[in-house]
C-alpha cells in the first residue's frame, strides 16, 4: 500500500511504497550498468571509425562481435577447458580457504603459526611461481588447477576468518550456557553469519582463478583462451584477441553470477531456518 505524506499546502499525496522504491533500485541497477557498457562500446567503436585505426591494432567493437559470430565453434572449443579449470580450481580454494579458516579460528597455536605465512606466501609474485608449477605437476590441466588454487584460496581464508571471529561474543556464550555443542555452535550461529564475508571472499576468488588458469594457459597449453589470446597475438591477430578476451568476460560473468546465485540461496535457505 502506498503511504500518504503530506505537502508544504497541506494536500496529502501518495508516497510509493516500499515494494515500488525497491522495483525502482533494481531497474537502476540493471540500466545504469547497461547504459555505461553501451556508452563505452560506442564511443571504442567511434574511435576506431572516425581515428581510422587499423583493426590489427584495435578491433572495432562490430568487427569483433561479428567474428564471434562466424568462429563461435571454434571458441566454443577452447572456452570450455578454461571454464571447467577455473571452476575447479575457484571450488577447491574455497574448500581450502574455508577449512584453513576453520583451523585458524578455534586454535589459537594454528592461528600463530599459520597467519603470517599465509600472508607471507600472498606477498610472493604469483607470475614467478608459474613456471614452477608447470615443473613440478607437468604441462596438463593438474598444474593449471593448482596454480588456480594457490592464487584464489587467500581471500576466501581472510574473509572466512573475519566472519567466524565477528559474531557477537555475547551470543557465543548463550549458546555455551544452553548447553550447546561446539558443533552445533558452529552451524547454527558461527557459519550463518560469516556467510556475508564467505561469499564475499568467494567472489574474490573467482575471479582470481580466472586468472590462475589464463596464466597457466599462456606458459604451456595447447587448448583454452589463453592459449588462443597468445597463438593470436603471435600473430598479430588482435581480432582473434579481443573475441578470445570477450568470450573469456562472459565466461567470467557467468561464474561471478553462479557464485552471487549461491550466496542468494543460501541466505533464503538460513534465514528461513532462523525464522
Amino acid at each position: 500500500m502506498a503511504a500518504a505524506i503530506g505537502t508544504e499546502t497541506g494536500v496529502m499525496v501518495a508516497a510509493p511504497d516500499n515494494g515500488t522504491r525497491a522495483g525502482l533500485l533494481g531497474i537502476r541497477s540493471v540500466v545504469l550498468p547497461i547504459g555505461l557498457a553501451a556508452l563505452a562500446l560506442a564511443a571504442w567503436q567511434a574511435f576506431v571509425v572516425f581515428g581510422n585505426i587499423p583493426p590489427v591494432i584495435l578491433p572495432s567493437p562490430i568487427s569483433t562481435l561479428a567474428y564471434i559470430g562466424e568462429r563461435w565453434d571454434i571458441l566454443l572449443t577452447h572456452a570450455i577447458p578454461t571454464t571447467l579449470e577455473s571452476a575447479a580450481g575457484f571450488v577447491l580454494a574455497t574448500v581450502l580457504g574455508v577449512v584453513l579458516a576453520i583451523i585458524i579460528t578455534y586454535s589459537a597455536v594454528a592461528r600463530e603459526a599459520l597467519y603470517p605465512n599465509l600472508v607471507f606466501f600472498q606477498l610472493i609474485p604469483k607470475i614467478a611461481l608459474a613456471p614452477l608449477f608447470i615443473i613440478w605437476l607437468g604441462v596438463g590441466s593438474q598444474s593449471r588447477v593448482a596454480f588456480s588454487v594457490f592464487i584464489a584460496f587467500f581471500p576466501v581464508v581472510i574473509a572466512t576468518t573475519a566472519g567466524f571471529l565477528s559474531v557477537d561474543r555475547s551470543m557465543l556464550r548463550l549458546c555455551r550456557s544452553l548447553t550447546a555443542s561446539e558443533w552445533q555452535i558452529f552451524t547454527h550461529v558461527r557459519f550463518p553469519a560469516a556467510l556475508p564475508y564467505i561469499f564475499s571472499g568467494m567472489k574474490v576468488a573467482i575471479t582470481l582463478a580466472i586468472i590462475g588458469v589464463i596464466i597457466g594457459e599462456f606458459i604451456t597449453a595447447q587448448a583454452g583462451l589463453g592459449y588462443l589470446i597468445i597463438f593470436a597475438t603471435a600473430r598479430a591477430d588482435t581480432e582473434v584477441s579481443m573475441a578470445a578476451i570477450v568470450v573469456l568476460c562472459v565466461c567470467g560473468l557467468l561464474l561471478y553470477g553462479l557464485v552471487a546465485l549461491g550466496e542468494y540461496v543460501a541466505n533464503r535457505v538460513f534465514s528461513s531456518e532462523t525464522t
